[in-house]
């Protein structure tokens, strides 16, 4: 009788866990069991309950809807999506676990069972495309090791990329979705302990050279309009034991290979420089804008690559992103940027959101100047935080990136109109507004004919920078 009635407690309990789950919209669970059989098939969204996210304006109270990106509006002559050009950076969004280095992963998505085999990277392949689309993002961007699972050989591994990407150019294919850009992951396996392209073992410099071969040839693939270089290890811990020189050099010659093999499988994509100054080594050879435009100087390779700028980067050079940003410009290298920023308060690449409207607007008054950055873009290399956990903030996080930057465009558009900015720094440099100064700028002026000038004139008077007054007027235009 006993045995009855623990069989009808079973029945009863397996009822109500099926009536529970009747109701909640199909979403797979985190546990697959046999119901999925391995397969990356989906038969329902990733996101229930969330809608294509709209533009409702300053006023709206919806956390789910954009108040400051207006995507088809036109600001200073182009649409807002041709100004900004997002992009979802897959390692984060699809990869990012809220691990740091004090803490285990707090981030466990309801269709990630556990694993990295083959099934489980093409299911995240297409909730990143339901992603995109309901966010309003017709861009993304990856490093290979993110979509797809390494093999026990290059060959597997080869393979199994491959097959991702398969999937991947189907669905993108079915949509307005294309890729920014992509990249090989050159310093998380153990063989880059010492770097990549300035290890000190050969056969790790020839492993990054067959990686990077084929992570360029999946980006032309896929219709990438750039490719990335993110030199993590590329640097050293201590000048003792490094031939500097001998690793830069080996640097050159990887890169000018890149160069020569895009040019052979005939990718028009741009390729793309991205500085750090250091994490997780010491001293990294990219350390800022200025050093990376040297390098490339030394090596004749300036027409050859542009700079992906990253905020957070700028920040542990010791630099502002608007700094960073400028550097770049001015010697023809801005490419893209990745969105991000970092916390004042902690010493290592946090890859926050960028939420700072003062700094959006300093960072878009850059790529305003620079005519705007196609074909690079704004790639989203930020992460949630650690406490954030649920579905929906995912979301969140890019809404707010996205509404930051608008309306950094946005107060761009005011601080141009209004003139007051621009007259004050033009005023600032007129004394060049004239014959000597024109002679000066020309490379006409020697020191005999300047010596004569301060003779003739006396001692310099010297005018009031006005900085109180060009902070005031940027901040009025916030």
């Amino acid at each position: 009788m006993k045995s009855v009635e623990i069989l009808l407690l079973l029945l009863c309990l397996k009822l109500v866990f099926f009536a529970a789950f009747a109701s909640v919209p199909s979403i797979c669970p985190a546990d697959l069991g046999s119901e999925f059989n391995g397969s990356d098939e989906w038969d329902g969204e990733f996101f229930p309950g969330i809608h294509k996210i709209k533009y409702e304006g300053p006023s709206s109270k919806n956390h789910l809807a954009f108040k400051w990106y207006n995507a088809e509006e036109e600001i200073l002559g182009k649409k807002m999506k041709d100004w900004l050009r997002f992009s979802v950076a897959f390692w984060h969004t699809f990869r990012g676990s809220g691990a740091d280095p004090f803490g285990a992963p707090t981030k466990f998505w309801p269709w990630e069972d556990g694993t990295n085999s083959l099934a489980m990277a093409k299911r995240r392949m297409r909730a990143n495309f339901e992603f995109l689309e309901k966010l309003g993002v017709e861009l993304w961007c990856f490093h290979d090791k993110d979509i797809a699972p390494d093999g026990k050989t290059l060959e597997e591994t080869n393979a199994n990329l491959d097959e991702v990407v398969a999937l991947t150019k189907e669905l993108q294919g079915r949509s307005k979705i294309h890729l920014l850009w992509g990249t090989a992951q050159l310093f998380l396996h153990p063989r880059y302990m010492h770097g990549a392209a300035t290890s000190s073992e050969v056969g790790v410099y020839a492993y990054a050279a067959a990686q990077v071969k084929k992570a360029m040839e999946v980006t032309h693939y896929l219709g990438g309009e750039n490719y990335v270089f993110w030199g993590g290890r590329e640097g050293y811990q201590t000048l003792l034991n490094t031939d500097m020189e001998r690793e830069l050099n080996h640097l050159a010659r990887f890169l000018e290979a890149a160069v020569a093999y895009k040019k052979k499988i005939g990718f028009n994509g741009t390729l793309l420089i991205e500085p750090k100054p250091q994490e997780p080594t010491k001293h990294q050879y990219d350390w800022d804008a200025a050093t990376t435009a040297s390098f490339l100087q030394k090596y004749g390779l300036t027409g050859e690559f542009k700079l992906n700028i990253e905020c957070n980067h700028a920040t542990l050079s010791g630099h502002s992103c608007h700094h960073e940003l400028e550097t770049a410009r001015i010697n023809g290298l801005l490419g893209n940027i990745d969105a991000n920023t970092g916390d004042p308060q902690i010493g290592w690449d946090t890859d926050q959101f960028l939420t700072d409207i003062g700094e959006a607007t300093l960072v878009m008054l850059s790529v305003v100047r620079n005519g705007g950055i196609a074909p690079g873009g704004f790639n989203f290399d930020a992460k949630l935080r650690r406490e954030s956990t649920d579905v929906e903030d995912i979301f969140i996080a890019h809404i707010s990136g996205m509404d930051t930057l608008a309306r950094g465009l946005r107060n761009v558009a005011n601080l141009i109109e209004d003139g007051s900015l621009a007259k004050l720094v033009r005023k600032r440099y007129e004394s060049f507004d004239t014959e000597i100064g024109a002679q000066i700028e020309a490379g006409k002026a020697d020191f005999e004919l300047l010596e004569k000038k301060v003779l003739e004139w006396g001692e310099p008077k010297v005018a009031s920078g006005k900085q109180e007054l060009a902070e005031m007027i940027f901040q009025s235009a916030l």
